[in-house]
């Protein structure tokens, strides 16, 4: 069974269920983006490990990370030509996790790959610094950057009401753009991981997630008209 939302679900923000719910995201977008690759290109799942530390009252919390990415590349050079990274609530949460995610970002800028963020966390600061001015209130975004011009975002946005957005993911300079359907990559991962039977969606929404009163009411109401709450 597919998620109730028309779009992101915000109970898989739950600190239990995110790693799992990342790593089935990222390999759903892997199935998804190989069958539009031709053969001048190939695609392979990295991971960057790490650890971070969190203060508790008397201890530290030590965890350890492993965060898949997507790495398209060329056939015939090896020469990285598109990173696709899904974010995780510790790359916009902890130092650790920030450092690691941006770390892995610098290294295909370095190469003049375009860069394709998916943000679906709610919760800490964004990883990308660039001004927010004149675009709409999101929930959720898709930021695109090209080789050539790593410091000019093209921003696809999405609120919790909404499906996720389709976007151009860039690939050689020389190439036309891929269009990238996130909404069905969402979905696949959803029933991959078989989330429908791991969320309480009777319950309040998991502490992290950052969402307005406005949004909040909604979630709670469209459960209820779902029969779900």
């Amino acid at each position: 069974m597919p998620s109730p939302f028309p779009g992101m679900d915000p109970f898989l923000e739950h600190p239990k269920i995110w790693a799992s719910f990342q790593h089935y995201m990222t390999a759903a977008v892997y199935q998804l983006l190989l069958p539009g690759l031709v053969d001048r290109y190939r695609a392979k799942l990295n991971a960057r490990r790490y650890a971070s530390e969190t203060p508790l009252f008397t201890s530290i919390l030590r965890e350890e990370h492993a965060e898949e990415f997507i790495e398209i590349s060329s056939r015939t050079d090896g020469r990285l030509v598109t990173l696709v990274d899904v974010v995780s609530p510790a790359n916009k949460t902890t130092p650790a996790g920030r450092a690691a995610y941006l770390a892995t970002r610098a290294r295909a800028v370095a190469q003049r790959a375009g860069v394709v963020e998916i943000d679906l966390v709610t919760q800490g600061k964004p990883t990308l610094d660039f001004s927010r001015d004149g675009l709409p209130e999101y929930d959720h975004a898709i930021t695109v950057t090209r080789g050539a011009t790593p410091d000019r975002y093209e921003i696809y946005t999405a609120t919790i009401q909404k499906r996720l957005p389709k976007f151009k993911l860039p690939l050689a300079a020389d190439d036309r753009d891929t269009v990238f359907d996130l909404q069905v990559a969402l979905v696949r991962g959803y029933e991959q991981g078989n989330f429908e039977k791991q969320l309480n969606y009777t319950g309040p929404l998991p502490a992290d997630v950052k969402l307005t009163d406005t949004a909040r009411a909604w979630v709670d109401t469209w459960l209820k008209q779902l029969n779900v709450k």
